[in-house]
């Protein structure tokens, strides 16, 4: 999740300053935080970890982590923020909002379960599919020294690790109005930089490595189921038939995207994409899925062809973005050749 102030409502915006503040103003260094008496064991382990991730960023991988993940943060709600996507019920096409500084983006940020309801309610109204998440990260893209929240220390290491250089990447490298790939792109360098990390931290025979891999492996399976089911929504979308008749329609491919995918993970009962085939789908839960997990194999590909060099693909897609254009069309120019990947 990207932390943004909104350049155009007054209330939103001083709402979001009320609360990065509070953040900001409690924070504590985490080596003094790992001083106390009474700290308990998982989390002291988990906070070291932090700092070696962010190290490992910053010396190995490159990263511009500035004095971020250097301080701890609680946050006193269960929920740091509550996420809205929307879209035309018959298009898959995400609603937008403008913020200052980032552009374009297919999601907004609440910082109470009411209000984002509220805002849901005000689309669905307007004839738009809604879906509210939680999330329990953001980055200032550098803006701030972002620190550890007290709700990033429920996950287990390696998705802990995976978060912290998602993040690490929005301050790294960003491309102001494309949030789909923005957030696609931190996802598999989360995932990449996980298995690195582990690999290199623990070994190649630690749990925390062999999971590093499973979890991407399970990315980049759903990755592509996701865009598959999209396509064929698309194209139900697309034809010249009545709006009920898509509405009807769209109901079946639902349920058998639900169905599907539940056959295929019928054996994996921690995968971490299982919640698909059990909740209520709409195109904006697509949506929501689509911008975390679009095109994951692209840049696996131009990974693959630097050599398994992380740090050499980053740069190589940034460049490659920075000319301009749809930014997974420069990519897709890398893997196909019309630009040089080496």
């Amino acid at each position: 999740m990207v932390s943004v102030i909104s350049g155009c409502s007054p209330l939103y915006l001083m709402r979001a300053a009320y609360e990065e503040g509070k953040i900001l103003w409690r924070r504590e260094p985490i080596a003094d935080y790992l001083g106390k008496p009474d700290l308990v064991p998982d989390t002291e382990e988990k906070l070291r970890l932090v700092l070696q991730v962010r190290d490992y960023a910053k010396d190995v991988l490159k990263m511009n982590v500035g004095g971020s993940y250097t301080t701890y943060s609680y946050v006193d709600r269960p929920d740091l923020a509550f996420i809205v996507t929307a879209a035309p019920r018959t298009e898959l096409k995400p609603y937008t909002w403008w913020f200052l500084f980032v552009g374009t983006v297919p999601y907004k940020g609440y910082f109470t379960k009411e209000d984002a309801e509220q805002a849901a309610a005000e689309l669905q109204a307007d004839g738009y599919d809604t879906n509210i998440r939680t999330t329990a990260a953001f980055s200032t893209l550098g803006w701030f020294d972002d620190p550890v929240l007290s709700h990033l220390l429920r996950y287990g290491k390696v998705t802990l690790a995976e978060i912290i250089f998602h993040e690490l990447l929005h301050s790294t490298f960003y491309v102001k109005g494309a949030g789909d790939f923005n957030e696609s792109f931190a996802n598999f360098v989360g995932a990449r930089a996980a298995i690195e990390f582990f690999r290199d931290q623990r070994g190649a025979t630690s749990a925390e490595y062999q999971e590093a891999i499973q979890s991407w492996q399970e990315e980049l399976e759903f990755s592509e189921f996701i865009e598959d089911f999209a396509k064929s929504l698309d194209e139900l979308y697309r034809r010249n038939i009545p709006y009920e008749d898509k509405l009807r329609l769209r109901q079946e491919l639902f349920q058998k995207a639900k169905d599907d995918w539940l056959l295929r993970i019928g054996d994996l009962p921690k995968s971490r994409f299982r919640r698909f085939s059990e909740q209520p789908l709409n195109n904006a839960v697509v949506i929501n899925y689509l911008l975390y997990f679009r095109n994951l194999k692209l840049f696996e590909e131009v990974y693959q062809a630097k050599g398994q060099s992380l740090v050499a693909t980053i740069e190589v897609v940034r460049r490659a973005v920075e000319e301009g254009g749809d930014p997974f069309e420069r990519v897709q120019a890398l893997v196909d050749g019309n630009k040089s990947v080496s």
